[in-house]
């Protein structure tokens, strides 16, 4: 069984198998250089030709044809149904006793534990995350008019981190409409805790879910407003200077989005770099800002510009391993061996993919890029490169 949106070429180069490519186009009719080049999706065989290949290769013709487009960048919708139907209210009974707010607190922040470093972090979402959406908004609507100001504060409070951790997931499962939502309802309960420092990481979340959905102007606009209103409210000196450098690096890449890379490493280095230097290695409402972070973002400037020679010079002096969020690390891994793909170097790209199969399997099986850094060295390595390509493609779920 092979992925539906799997190209042409790489069907039949996974259905031949071992067999000799030479020989298979010779019994289909066709050149061994024609068979390499519908292979690498150089060429499209025609209805006849595909059928005669399909004859040799033992499969119906329809197994060679993609049921659904190439793939694109964009994640398949992969979020657990009972997740999308406790958003939309499916909880309790309202007249249930509502979880107290240290008891959900606890469980939020387990949950998001599990998010930044389990290797099984999307199924253990599917687990916890549709009962505790419905505890959190059942209590958010029993303490809503009460009259105990500090409770409804707090169950405001936890109910806005869940909807942070909502807004990731949604987003890596490849539903940005719902994950608008979720930054929406985070907004909205920070606002309701009256908290400066969650109304900023809220503003965070949906600048991160604006580049999601393309909208990098937006996206720079709500992380530069926060950071003028984080200099007007009373908290630690500390937490606005984390909380403000983890909002200029959305700027940072909004600014990369639009292909200006000379504004983006200048907001890097004035602002977001001295911030970070300041406050050290955090994780400051599950942002991960610090100087690893920062590096991080300066690694992915010089790859979008095309500056792969740049970027893994930079990256070779980048240390993850420090990190509380194993999905930076993953990012930046994921990065590097695009880096590698730009200058053609297939086996640090299999190698790369490899660490990254250790790293975190269910994201590696859920990335567009990665099942793209695949299939480019399928087509493109050599044998014995190709042959582990297309194992590791078959381990997560691309053949």
């Amino acid at each position: 069984m092979v992925a539906s949106d799997l190209p042409v070429g790489d069907r039949i180069r996974h259905y031949r198998g071992e067999r000799r490519q030479d020989v298979v186009a010779g019994l289909a009719g066709i050149s061994p250089d024609y068979l390499s080049q519908i292979e690498r999706g150089l060429k499209i065989p025609s209805l006849p030709i595909l059928h005669a290949i399909a004859q040799e290769l033992g499969v119906p013709t329809a197994a060679l044809l993609a049921d659904t487009p190439t793939p694109s960048r964009v994640p398949p919708d992969t979020t657990e149904p009972a997740i999308v139907q406790a958003l939309m209210g499916y909880g309790p009974p309202r007249s249930a006793p509502a979880a107290a707010p240290t008891a959900l607190r606890e469980r939020v922040e387990s949950a998001w534990r599990a998010w930044q470093s389990s290797q099984s972090r999307f199924t253990d979402m599917a687990g916890v995350l549709p009962s505790l959406i419905a505890d959190a908004e059942h209590a958010a609507r029993a303490h809503r008019s009460a009259e105990d100001t500090g409770r409804r504060r707090d169950v405001m409070r936890v109910t806005a981190d869940l909807y942070f951790l909502l807004r990731s997931y949604l987003r890596r499962t490849g539903r940005v409409d719902l994950s608008m939502m979720a930054a929406d309802r985070a907004v909205r309960a920070a606002e309701e805790a009256d908290d400066p420092l969650r109304i900023a990481a809220a503003q965070w979340n949906l600048g991160h879910v604006l580049l999601a959905a393309q909208e990098p102007d937006g996206a720079e606009q709500v992380a530069l407003r926060a950071v003028e209103e984080l200099r007007q409210v009373p908290m630690s000196a500390s937490d606005r200077v984390a909380m403000s450098g983890a909002l200029q690096l959305v700027a940072v890449v909004a600014e990369a989005r639009h292909r200006n890379w000379s504004a983006a490493r200048e907001r890097l280095r004035t602002q977001a770099r001295p911030a970070a230097r300041k406050v050290g290695e955090g994780n400051i409402m599950w942002t991960v800002f610090g100087p690893t972070n920062v590096d991080l973002h300066e690694v992915s400037i010089e790859m979008e510009a095309g500056e792969a020679s740049e970027a893994l010079h930079v990256a070779d002096e980048v240390d993850t391993s420090g990190l509380p969020s194993m999905e930076r690390s993953f990012t930046f891994n994921l990065e590097v061996a695009r880096c590698h793909n730009l200058r053609r170097e297939d086996a640090a790209v299999l190698l790369s993919l490899l660490e990254l199969e250790d790293l975190a399997p269910e994201d590696l099986a859920r990335t567009p890029l990665a099942r793209e850094l695949m299939l480019t060295v399928i087509r493109r390595g050599r044998a014995m490169h190709a042959r582990q390509a297309e194992k590791l493609a078959e381990r997560v779920g691309v053949f």
